[in-house]
C-alpha cells in the first residue's frame, strides 16, 4: 500500500476533484439518508444538533443492556479530575463468568459533542464481550464546547486510572486493558496512550482506534479531497474541533494530548489496531499515524476499506465490507487477549 504523504499542500485553491468512489452498497444507503440527514455542523446550527442528537440517540437503560440477564451492568461515579465533578462510568460484562477479566475501556464517538456512554454498549457487549469474555467500561466525558480540552480526556484519564486501581474490586486484569473508541473516541483513546505513557500512567495492553479523529490542522489531502462529500466533511470537522479547542486550535504549541497527530514522539505505546476507510477525511491522518507508529519500531495493524466513507458500519450494518470490518477488529482482540 502506498502511504499518502501527511502534509501536502491543499489549500482550496488546489484541492483536489476526484474522489475514491463509494461502495456501491454503502453508496445506496447514503443515498437513501439524503443530504437533509447529513446537514454540516457549523458553529449556527451546532446547539441545536447537540440537542436533537440528545433527544434522538438511544440511552438503554441498565436494564436494558443486560439483556435478560446475559450481561452484568453496573453505572459507577468515581472521582473526577482534581476540581472537576465525578465521572460516570458504565460497567458491564458477560453474566457468570469469573474474573479476572480483560477490559475494553471505551470511548464513544460523536465528535467530542454529542453522544453517550450508554449507546455504543450493546454492539459492544454483543459482539466482543460475549464471545471474548471482556470486560467493558463505557465512559461518559464531558462534551464540548461545554467542556474543552483538556477537561474531557482529564475525565477519561481520571476513570481509567480509578479502573485500575480498582482491578479486584472489578474482578478486572490490569495487566489486561485494551483502550478503544470511534471517531472522536477513537481520537480519545489515541490521547489516552500517549497520557497514560507520559503521566507514567496505568500502561494498556493495546489501542483499538476505529476511524479516529487525530488532527485539528485540516491539511491533509484527504480532509479537502472529501469536501462535501460522505458523511463528515471539513466543515463539521472544523467546527467540532473549534468547540473542542476554543482559542487554541491550530495554533502552533497545541500539545499532543489535544490532537495525537501532533504527537512527535510515538514510542513506547501500546500496540494499535487503525481502521478508516478510503472515501473519508480522515484517511490520509489516520494512515500516517500508523506510519509514524511503524517508525519508531511501534507495532501498529491499518486497514483502509475501500469504498468506505466515515461511520460506514454504523450506517449499514449489514454491508458485506461493514461485516469484514467488524470480523477483522474482532479477530485483532482475539489475537492481543491470546
Amino acid at each position: 500500500m502506498t502511504v499518502p504523504s501527511a502534509r501536502p499542500e491543499c489549500g482550496s485553491a488546489t484541492a483536489p476533484h476526484a474522489a475514491p468512489p463509494f461502495d456501491p452498497e454503502l453508496h445506496a444507503v447514503l443515498t437513501a439518508l439524503g443530504m437533509e440527514s447529513r446537514e454540516p455542523l457549523t458553529p449556527d446550527n451546532l446547539q441545536a444538533l447537540q440537542e436533537r442528537d440528545a433527544s434522538a440517540r438511544p440511552r438503554p437503560t441498565t436494564e436494558d443492556l443486560r439483556a435478560d440477564g446475559r450481561f452484568e451492568v453496573t453505572e459507577l461515579r468515581v472521582p473526577g479530575p482534581p476540581d472537576a465533578p465525578d465521572v460516570t462510568l458504565v460497567s458491564a460484562r458477560p453474566s457468570g463468568l469469573t474474573g479476572p477479566l480483560p477490559l475494553l475501556y471505551y470511548m464513544h464517538g460523536g465528535a467530542m459533542i454529542m453522544g453517550n456512554a450508554w449507546s455504543v454498549l450493546p454492539r459492544i457487549l454483543r459482539e466482543w464481550a460475549a464471545p471474548l469474555g471482556l470486560a467493558v467500561i463505557s465512559v461518559e466525558y464531558r462534551l464540548a464546547p461545554h467542556a474543552q480540552y483538556p477537561q474531557p480526556l482529564e475525565d477519561c484519564y481520571a476513570g481509567l486510572a480509578w479502573a485500575a486501581g480498582h482491578a479486584a474490586e472489578l474482578d478486572i486484569d490490569p495487566d489486561r486493558i485494551i483502550i478503544g473508541g470511534k471517531s472522536a473516541g477513537g481520537g480519545l483513546a489515541a490521547a489516552l496512550a500517549l497520557l497514560a505513557r507520559d503521566r507514567g500512567g496505568p500502561r494498556a495492553l493495546g489501542q483499538l482506534l476505529l476511524c479516529p479523529m487525530l488532527d485539528d490542522r485540516n491539511s491533509t489531502f484527504s480532509s479537502h479531497q472529501m469536501t462535501g462529500l460522505g458523511t463528515w466533511d471539513l466543515t463539521s470537522n472544523a467546527t467540532a474541533w473549534k468547540a473542542l479547542l476554543g482559542a487554541r486550535h491550530g495554533t502552533a504549541d497545541l500539545p499532543p494530548y489535544a490532537a495525537p497527530s501532533r504527537a512527535t514522539d510515538l514510542s513506547g505505546l501500546p500496540p494499535a489496531y487503525i481502521d478508516v476507510g478510503s472515501a473519508e477525511m480522515f484517511r490520509d491522518e489516520d494512515v500516517a499515524y500508523a506510519n509514524a507508529i511503524w517508525q519508531v519500531g511501534g507495532q501498529a495493524e491499518l486497514h483502509v476499506w475501500p469504498g468506505a466513507y466515515h461511520g460506514f458500519d454504523s450506517l449499514a450494518p449489514q454491508a458485506a465490507l461493514s461485516q469484514d470490518a467488524r470480523k477483522t477488529r474482532t479477530r485483532w482482540l482475539r489475537r492481543l487477549l491470546g
